[in-house]
């Protein structure tokens, strides 16, 4: 049993010291070293189920597809898993369409995005069969048709709408309002216009529309929002083609739990409430329910995942106001989690080794980087007897973690280890000296 909803399932607490799958952390730290991100397999599968059982039990004859969405973190392992749960696969790159077809992934169960995909990428895409291709751009319209022309190959499409929705999350990671750079704005009629364009093509096939608010979203009534814009101009396109489209994509975005108080948008909360959004919209226009999918990936492996460090030193720091403040450095940093540079993003995290002092003080957890900006943690309490060697786990950093590692300062990725049924193993290697030099010339 989790010991609170930031850590996944197999996370239990023994004489102090933090366990995963039973496996004590200090045994981890010696077997894989850090930093190291490791990955709960039990909770990852029953999470990607959980999602395609609540889509099934919300919309029945009406659900389409769950798309595990692979920017949040993929490796062949990780897409074998999806493949094994028996939903589809969000690419938006040619490298995570690599990965994926490396693992044996089948591609008519792989939706394939991006805002600027090459031509090489609409070509291996149209050529191995994806099941659907979302498009973003005029240009990208004409691309895909071309290229689908000289494969003589029709390609089904959804058009990725912008319903000028300002959802409640950061400005970096919302993705639905209008001056943004994806997809075809509804209200100045740029959707229209590619829905027009389309129309011209007969190597595409229009299945549907798309729609993505954006990313840690804790409500559902943005959802809802989006899916009645999206729906009325389904009725609009209803109305001019006198035919029906079949599909309707609204996306990801599904909040998790990062620190003690959030509450998550769990897959029994949010599917009920966008069937009723759905339901109402279509009733609304007189439209028949299209199937419905959408792309949970920070919901998946987000909380399946946590990483654990290595204290190196502790400074105490004297602000301005007479305070004081522990700076406490891990040996990991901005290179393996840069959410919390990039956009403020907040963790919590605790002493894993052993059991500490009562006695708390307001502490800042940094990394080894060269940039004052390199903070994991900005404020926390932590146990006044934390001493170098100590180890440090954070919880639900399954996604956007080691999928935007770098390799800042020189300093090799961290591995992901999967843990199931009190055995660990490697998914992913640590990096070495020689990968970091193997690109020069």
């Amino acid at each position: 049993m989790a010991i609170d909803k930031v850590w996944s399932s197999q996370i239990s607490h023994r004489a102090g010291e933090l366990c995963l799958g039973g496996i004590a952390a200090r045994s981890l730290a010696t077997n894989f070293g850090t930093p190291t991100f490791f990955l709960d397999e039990q909770d990852f599968r029953d999470r990607a189920r959980a999602w395609k059982s609540a889509l099934v039990g919300a919309f029945g004859d009406h659900s389409g597809n769950v798309y595990y969405a692979a920017k949040a973190f993929i490796c062949t392992e990780v897409a074998r898993w999806v493949a094994q749960s028996r939903i589809g696969l969000d690419v938006c790159t040619g490298g995570e369409l690599a990965v994926a077809l490396a693992a044996g992934f089948p591609p008519e169960r792989m939706q394939v995005h991006g805002n600027n995909k090459s031509m090489a990428e609409i070509s291996q895409a149209i050529e191995i069969g994806v099941g659907v291709i979302v498009v973003d751009s005029l240009i990208e319209i004409a691309r895909v048709a071309s290229i689908a022309k000289s494969l003589g190959k029709s390609q089904k499409i959804l058009l990725r709408l912008t319903p000028g929705i300002e959802a409640h999350t950061h400005e970096s990671i919302a993705t639905a309002h209008e001056d943004v750079k994806f997809g075809f704005s509804i209200a100045s009629g740029a959707a229209w216009e590619a829905i027009l364009k389309v129309c011209t093509h007969k190597e595409i096939e229009l299945i549907g529309f798309h729609s993505h608010i954006g990313s840690q979203i804790l409500a559902t009534d943005a959802f809802g929002v989006a899916a009645d814009r999206v729906i009325e101009l389904a009725a609009k396109f209803r109305d001019e083609f006198g035919y029906e489209l079949a599909e309707l994509d609204l996306g990801g975005g599904f909040g998790i739990a990062y620190l003690p108080g959030d509450v998550p948008l769990l897959p029994e909360i949010v599917l009920p409430a966008l069937w009723t959004a759905v339901e109402s919209a279509c009733q609304k226009y007189r439209l028949g329910i299209p199937k419905v999918s959408i792309e949970p990936g920070r919901a998946i492996v987000g909380p399946a995942m946590f990483t654990l460090y290595e204290i190196g030193t502790i400074k105490k720091v004297i602000l301005e106001n007479g305070a004081e403040r522990n700076y406490i450095s891990v040996d990991g940093g901005m290179s393996d989690n840069i959410r919390t540079s990039l956009y403020g993003a907040q963790y919590t995290g605790i002493i894993a080794n052993r059991n500490c002092s009562d006695e708390l003080a307001l502490s800042r957890v940094v990394g080894k980087h060269c940039e004052t900006g390199d903070i994991v943690i900005r404020d926390i309490y932590l146990p006044v007897d934390v001493v170098p060697g100590d180890l440090f786990a954070v919880p639900a950093t399954g996604a956007y973690g080691r999928s935007m590692a770098s390799n800042y300062n020189h300093v090799p990725r961290p591995p992901v280890v999967a843990v199931i049924d009190g055995k660990a193993r490697v998914i992913l290697r640590r990096e070495t000296p020689a990968d970091l030099l193997r690109l020069d010339m």
